[in-house]
């Protein structure tokens, strides 16, 4: 088995390298938007989407195994690809319109100190865009520190002080979206994906009927959507479920509040730079400022409280289901409520909203309350 390393470079860029490339597999080292203690591997297979669960736990349950070592002289050769980040420039590049530029545009780029600290802002500059990219200094330890789209204050700081005319965060591995306007105002994937479906919808490119998004989207996004005639089907938290239902449904637009925006007419998974694109270009042909293009909608006042415990399935106790089953009278035909464990910490996330804001912070209150007692 030969080995093409190349890198650092984003996640979306070793899932095209895969497939271009004709590989078996691509892996991602990478700790995402995490702090640098808390790598992880993403596995990509030879058509550029990541592995199922079912094949990840056959990978995982072969490394729990016995097996032999072997001398590297047997195994295969590893070389290294001087041009992948050119490759994925050209690929991210070609998926802007190719009858707009980006010139006059001032555009500040937040890389995360990450991955795209390369590759984003040569894609931004060769595309004419004047540009001013922050986090772009990694050095092992300092990815998504005080930085990037889980950290916008810096990004919002020198937006405004540049006079720049919309900001960029990327998180770690560049998968991950967030935008800022002139005015420094923060801008997350719900608005973003508003954003992207009604222009596709209008050109007549969106497919699907709508979007996939997740739980979590605001049901402000839902309504928006809904007065257009757009669809929005939602799956459980994660863009693994996202992509799997865009899969599955035809859909080519789905992503996570949280800013991971997948479009499948150029990319096998997020791609937080492709993205970027499509919201530049509706930038460029409205010829108005960030402030009056990027908020689509009106969000509803939405509350997320993490509680944290020790065992067991709160969830499960008749108490917090009486509650629960209070709230949801409550908010029925005037908002929603998701809760569920968290899928990497003992915590219960509780998340309501609704038209009125008093009513939502008292339902998770509530609920929060009525899961602590049982779960210490």
């Amino acid at each position: 088995m030969d080995v093409v390393q190349f890198g650092p470079i984003p996640t979306p860029a070793v899932a095209l390298l895969a497939h271009s490339m004709r590989a078996d597999l691509g892996v991602m080292i990478s700790a995402s938007h995490n702090p640098y203690f808390d790598n992880g591997i993403k596995l990509f297979g030879p058509d550029g989407y990541k592995l199922s669960d079912e094949d990840e736990l056959k990978i995982e349950a072969l490394l729990g195994q016995d097996i032999p070592l072997a001398a590297s002289k047997d195994i295969g050769r590893a070389r290294r690809i001087e041009d992948a980040r050119g490759r994925y420039i050209h690929a991210v590049k070609a998926s802007f319109p190719a009858d707009l530029r980006l010139d006059g545009l001032k555009i500040v780029v937040d890389c995360a100190n990450g991955a795209a600290y390369q590759v984003a802002p040569s894609a931004l500059w060769e595309l004419g865009a004047t540009v001013i990219a922050i986090g772009v200094g990694p050095n092992g330890t300092n990815i998504n520190d005080g930085c990037g789209s889980t950290a916008p204050l810096l990004l919002q700081e020198t937006v405004v002080s540049a006079g720049a005319d919309i900001g960029i965060a990327l998180d770690g591995d560049a998968d991950r979206l967030i935008v800022v306007d002139e005015k420094g105002q923060v801008v997350d994937g719900d608005q973003i994906m508003a954003l992207i479906a009604a222009n596709w919808a209008r050109a007549g490119t969106l497919r699907g009927g709508g979007l996939v998004a997740t739980v979590m989207s605001n049901l402000g996004l839902e309504r928006f959507l809904g007065d257009l005639g757009i669809a929005l089907e939602r799956t459980k938290v994660g863009d693994r479920y996202v992509l799997e239902r865009m899969r599955t449904g035809g859909f080519n637009v789905g992503g996570e509040q949280s800013g991971h925006m997948i479009l499948s007419d150029y990319a096998t998974t997020g791609d937080g730079t492709v993205a970027a694109l499509q919201v530049l270009a509706a930038l460029i042909r409205t010829g108005k400022p960030a402030s009056e293009v990027l908020h689509q909608f009106d969000p509803v006042p939405q509350l997320l409280k993490n509680v944290r415990f020790t065992g067991g399935k709160p969830l499960d106790h008749a108490d917090v289901q009486r509650v629960i089953a209070q709230a949801e009278v409550e908010l029925d035909g005037c908002g929603r409520l998701v809760i569920r464990p968290s899928g990497t910490e003992p915590v219960i996330r509780v998340m309501a909203e609704g038209d009125r804001e008093e009513q939502v912070r008292d339902v998770v209150d509530r609920i929060c309350a009525a899961v602590e007692r049982v779960a210490t």
